[in-house]
């Protein structure tokens, strides 16, 4: 198993860790919430989106004493590995990470990177946590449905079709069925109906990574394409 780090905007620039880490990677994640104070009926939550993921773990650079010790991979020096990390977490360089055999390809950006030498032979433990990157996209009230809507003049149409139309949407990175059924429906309360009408797509997509399942519609990913019924 191995470890790389990409910049998305220049994949050649890659880099290898030269050790694995000092126990497990462990991924965190859980969903997002917004209360509303409903008027004599109580406190309701309704889901908003997920927070994104995020992968931390500690390790060790090891000095030039042990770069033998490194069987089956490269050496680099810890002031090499330190310096190229902090320049991506100071910068918010967003990042491909890549854990070979471990089911991990997402893009990030470091969340926090500390490190400090020890003993006397030139080693540094280190303790890196990134985030999941998710590109920022500004809607307009006319995409999210909220503007004034135009008058539109009926067409009159000789032949009546029996035929609905169907319109497709492609999920991008932060979407949710709540906001994908706000854009289209005017309220986000209707997203079981999205959901019903994908719902074997949308649990193909959650176990073609990974998971069990999408938890009725909680997981969904960027790239899946969804019929919005009528």
């Amino acid at each position: 198993m191995d470890i790389y780090l990409k910049p998305i905007s220049n994949k050649k620039a890659s880099f290898r860790f030269p050790s694995m880490p000092d126990g497990k990677i462990k991924i965190k994640t859980q969903a997002s919430y917004q209360d509303y104070d409903i008027i004599k009926k109580g406190t309701y939550r309704f889901p908003s989106g997920y927070e994104p993921e995020t992968y931390q773990w500690d390790g060790y650079f090891w000095g030039k004493a042990k770069r033998k010790g490194n069987l089956n991979r490269r050496w680099v020096s810890p002031e090499t590995c330190i310096k190229k990390l902090k320049k991506w977490e100071t910068r918010g360089t967003p990042l491909n990470l890549v854990v070979s055999g471990g089911r991990i390809n997402t893009d990030v950006t470091i969340k926090s990177f500390t490190y400090e030498p020890f003993g006397g032979g030139g080693d540094y433990a280190y303790s890196i946590t990134f985030v999941q990157y998710r590109a920022l996209k500004i809607y307009t009230t006319d995409e999210l449905g909220l503007g004034k809507k135009k008058k539109k003049k009926k067409k009159k149409s000789t032949r009546p079709s029996s035929k609905k139309d169907k319109k497709q949407y492609t999920v991008v990175p932060g979407d949710t069925l709540w906001g994908i059924s706000l854009k289209f429906y005017g309220k986000g309360s209707d997203w079981p109906k999205v959901y019903k009408a994908n719902k074997d797509t949308i649990e193909k997509a959650a176990r073609a990574r990974g998971l069990a399942g999408s938890s009725n519609g909680w997981w969904i990913f960027a790239g899946t394409s969804l019929k919005i019924p009528s």
